[in-house]
């Protein structure tokens, strides 16, 4: 009953906030005279981006919470806010002379221990200090080391190099695995990085085992990359998995750093399937895995044994009809070595459930159509988890404990905007890091049972204070399937509704992104302010499959990539064509990735064709049968299963559609987006006499950073202004 009177005052939030959406005009416009330029939106983005505590955190076991301040570290009482200042460079760089290691010219990345004591560590060594014993070498390991991984139990470090795979123990270094041959990787994060897969190394609660992946893609079809110095011209190859063809093959080892021994676990056949989320049991005795099959539509939740590498059981499993996606580990209760949190969309939204190593569920804990964002924690008895959700719209972000008892929930903050939480450990305070799209930044200090009651302890001053900034107007659209789409357009400064405005719509258009939220800027970049600044209108739409509105909206692409998307754009166009003060001419389009395969389909696609009047392509999908598996097939299934599909999506059938002027950009060195899908599209165009913008940024691969992202965006700016802003807007 709890919960429903709550659900019920948020859905009459969420009516309310919808209302105002519809008409709002973000008061963001007009600060000042000055203008940044494309260059200053990216060289000077640390000046133009508000404020922050750094290194923020709680001290653990107490109601302390630190930030650096320069070369200091701060820290706050939160029952009275006294601070105390400590001058820690200096004594860390004393200790480090004392070792004979080169000094820090400021603070490193800190963080605190149990106890009160700190550790960090440098390019090649780890350290301790507390203030008593003062500074302590705790270990070290190579420089030229790949994806270090520390455990703060022990201190030992897990790294790569090369395909090996390698653990420093108190300064003896060990080598856990080598590699057999080419194809054959130790350490190192697998399966492309889906799954939420971002190392390959894990180390156990007490610090004693390391659990490794180990990755066999000798299988996979080896593809080139160019080797631009190398004379003569040489290539560097990597193996990529292109969907419909044979993917690689992983296990997981399991390292004892007291005995020097490994063993494998056995996670059976087939051999072509996706071990991903692994964490342990917080004995050490037990591994769990999320196995998921190569189709994607079932997952087994499997426990094995630790010391034996046997399969145990299956603990759970979850099936759909068209994917299931495990994004999580099981977080284990404080105190147990049976009950954890597993997030799941079994109902419709990402929640949290409560369960055990029985493979019961106890409890739902999270619910309603907001979908979990972020996991915080527990508190230090295990009663209370905390938690961020994205309520109705997709919009906001709030924060909420659950009694893990009672199942009572209760939501931490109320203003709408985006809000991230510090829970210390006792689960008593809560600094709740805000922003909005008119609010830069606040950090605000309350205690978790009244959060009503809160302390500002940081407010950010508007880094763009003297510069104009155009209006920002956020809005919703119904698609075509009746779902409501969130939409962002920046007017220009100096805007004049009696004008008509060339407008760019920039786009992502696929899963795991949301360009459109109720953060600072409504999500916008600097970029886009400039080119806003330079007389253009832009406009964002978060269409069907973007992320974080519930599992139906964003399976709506299924086997069909391209299509719905489409779809929810051209109701965007619709709307903007309907606004008096655009030129519906001089409408165009920029995409990266993803949005560069959508920015291709909407200049070629027969339902979009001479809608826009120019485009940006960067680093696009042109053809899914030449992406990777892991991805694709979650989406697409195979193309030996879905060949219409693929043939309706494959851009290179569209060329004869193209008329307006397209510019299509590719890094040489694209890993991801293989450099073959522009090239291959080229040549279409030069067969069937189409004339088409191109640009390869060498050596980059698939996003063009550094300093060489400024020329990039220039590039796209000077593009447009030829092509778009190429007459004034018109009296009406």
């Amino acid at each position: 009953m709890v919960f429903e009177k709550m659900a019920h005052s948020h859905k009459s939030l969420v009516i309310r906030y919808l209302r105002i959406l519809l008409v709002l005009f973000l008061p963001l416009g007009l600060f000042g005279q000055h203008k940044f330029s494309m260059s200053d939106a990216f060289l000077k983005r640390a000046a133009l981006t508000p404020a922050n505590l750094k290194q923020l955190q709680w001290i653990p076991g107490t109601s302390t919470f630190s930030h650096v301040l320069g070369d200091n570290m701060v820290l706050v009482d939160a029952s009275n806010l006294k601070a105390d200042t400590l001058s820690l460079l200096p004594k860390l760089n004393e200790g480090l002379a004392s070792l004979g290691t080169p000094s820090l010219p400021g603070l490193p990345a800190l963080t605190w221990l149990e106890g009160g004591d700190l550790w960090f560590h440098t390019e090649k060594e780890i350290f301790t200090y507390s203030a008593i014993k003062g500074l302590n070498r705790k270990n070290w390991y190579p420089a030229g080391a790949e994806n270090v991984d520390i455990t703060d139990k022990t201190f030992a470090a897990a790294y790569t190099l090369e395909n090996d795979l390698w653990v420093n123990i108190g300064g003896k270094e060990l080598g856990v695995a080598k590699s057999e041959g080419d194809g054959i990787v130790y350490g190192k994060s697998v399966h492309r990085e889906e799954f939420g897969i971002v190392k390959g190394t894990f180390w156990s609660p007490s610090g004693r085992q390391l659990a490794f992946y180990r990755m066999d893609e000798s299988m996979v079809t080896q593809y080139p990359i160019y080797v631009l110095d190398s004379m003569p011209a040489q290539v560097r190859e990597i193996r990529y998995p292109f969907s419909g063809s044979p993917s690689h093959h992983v296990t997981v080892g399991i390292f004892d750093t007291k005995t020097a021994k490994t063993i494998y676990l056995n996670t059976g056949e087939p051999s072509e399937q996706f071990l991903t989320n692994v964490s342990w049991t917080p004995d050490d005795k037990f591994i769990l895995i999320a196995v998921l099959n190569r189709a994607q539509n079932h997952m087994w939740f499997n426990q094995y044994d630790a010391a034996t590498g046997a399969f145990v059981k299956t603990i759970f499993e979850e099936t759909s009809d068209k994917w299931v996606e495990p994004e999580k580990p099981a977080v284990f209760l404080p105190g147990s070595n049976d009950q954890f949190l597993w997030q799941s969309e079994r109902d419709g939204y990402n929640q949290l459930y409560l369960c055990n190593l029985n493979g019961n569920v106890a409890r739902q804990i999270s619910k309603g159509a907001m979908p979990v964002t972020a996991f915080y924690g527990f508190d230090t008895k295990g009663e209370k988890c905390f938690y961020q959700v994205a309520d109705e719209t997709g919009m906001n972000r709030y924060v909420f404990s659950a009694n893990l008892k009672s199942g009572v929930l209760a939501r931490i903050n109320d203003y709408e905007g985006t809000h991230n939480a510090l829970v210390n450990s006792t689960g008593e305070w809560v600094l709740d890091v805000f922003v909005n799209a008119k609010t830069p930044r606040v950090v605000y200090l309350s205690r978790c049972a009244k959060p009503a009651m809160r302390e500002p302890v940081f407010t950010a001053k508007n880094s763009l204070e003297g510069y104009s900034i155009g209006l920002t107007r956020l809005s919703t659209l119904l698609s075509k399937g009746g779902m409501q789409l969130n939409t962002r357009m920046i007017l220009p400064p100096d805007f004049d509704s009696t004008k008509q405005y060339p407008v760019l719509v920039y786009l992502y258009g696929g899963t795991h992104a949301q360009l459109v939220t109720n953060t600072w800027l409504a999500g916008a970049e600097l970029w886009m302010h400039h080119m806003a600044q330079e007389g253009y209108i832009i406009f964002t739409v978060d269409g069907r499959g973007s992320s974080n509105r519930g599992f139906a909206f964003e399976s709506t692409i299924h086997r069909r990539l391209g299509d719905v998307e489409i779809e929810d754009q051209l109701a965007g166009i619709e709307y903007l064509k309907a606004q008096s003060f655009v030129d519906p001419a001089r409408i165009g389009i920029f995409g990266w990735s993803y949005g560069g395969f959508m920015t291709t389909s909407l200049m070629t696609r027969p339902e979009s064709k001479e809608v826009f009047k120019c485009g940006v392509a960067g680093g696009p999908v042109i053809d899914w049968r030449m992406y990777e598996i892991m991805y694709t097939e979650r989406y697409m299934d195979t193309p030996q299963e879905n060949p219409e599909g693929y043939a309706k999506n494959s851009l290179f059938q569209y060329v004869d559609n193209l008329n307006g002027r397209l510019l299509m950009i590719h890094g040489s060195s694209d890993d991801v987006v293989l450099w073959q899908n522009s090239l291959r599209y080229i040549r279409e165009c030069v067969r069937h006499n189409k004339q088409i913008d191109y640009f390869i940024y060498p050596e980059h691969q698939h996003n063009v950073m550094g300093k060489d992202r400024v020329n990039l965006f220039e590039k796209i700016e000077l593009f447009f202004n030829q092509n778009l802003r190429d007459t004034a807007g018109s009296k009406r």
